[in-house]
């Protein structure tokens, strides 16, 4: 049993190791073992939390797709324009490429959302193998549902103040929104597999273009 006091951090710290565990070699190589070695604890302090690997592995998957959300609403402030709002979101939800490998993941929130950070290189590998998953796992279909249901209604939200205070021209802002997750989605899944758009540069530029289009020359 771990330490009194310790159970948050030490939840905190499986969960981490198994998302890192994940990353390095896929949901089918994750054992409880290699997680408690991560994690620098003994498989006991593991299976005291988690009972079994597949609990864990959900438990890891709210925890990814959970991160998303906190830090777009930790970013969003109720001065900005709509469209800084949507910066915000793409910034998250799609992240520019970046060499971060010196950083490490982190999902918990214990010491605050700014320290939250998953590297750009362990998102799309988490993405592939999680939804890979998910394809075969109803129990993971319905927590991935649940999860972009509530992003669903957050962007469609912002792009509704958008239609509001005349700097958006969206019809149907729970259609864009979806869009705009489905483009998301399918361009994680293509940057994990080396496919390149035409002009060969960060396939995020047309997501952008997306935005910009609600935002510059009506709605879609």
């Amino acid at each position: 049993m771990p330490k009194l006091g310790m159970e948050q951090k030490r939840r905190a710290d499986v969960i981490n190791a198994t998302l890192t565990c994940i990353s390095l070699h896929g949901i089918e190589g994750m054992t409880l073992d290699k997680v408690a070695e991560y994690a620098n604890c003994s498989k006991g302090v593991v299976t005291y939390y988690f009972k079994n690997k597949d609990f864990l592995t959900t438990e890891a998957f709210k925890s990814f797709l959970a991160y998303y959300g906190l830090k777009i609403e930790s970013g969003i402030e109720p001065a900005m324009s709509a469209e800084e709002m949507m910066e915000v979101v793409l910034q998250h939800m799609l992240p520019p490429y970046s060499e971060d490998t010196d950083q490490k993941l982190n999902v918990s929130q214990l010491d605050g959302v700014d320290k939250m950070f998953i590297p750009y290189e362990d998102q799309g590998k988490l993405f592939v193998q999680f939804f890979s998953k998910a394809m075969l796992d109803r129990h993971l279909q319905e927590v991935a549902s649940k999860s972009y249901e509530r992003d669903l209604q957050g962007i469609a939200k912002i792009m509704e103040y958008g239609n509001r205070t005349g700097q958006m021209s969206v019809e149907d802002s729970h259609s864009a929104a979806y869009g705009l997750m489905a483009m998301v989605i399918g361009l994680s899944f293509f940057r994990v597999a080396k496919v390149p758009p035409d002009k060969d540069e960060d396939n995020r530029y047309i997501c952008e273009d997306y935005v910009r289009r609600l935002i510059n020359r009506g709605g879609v």
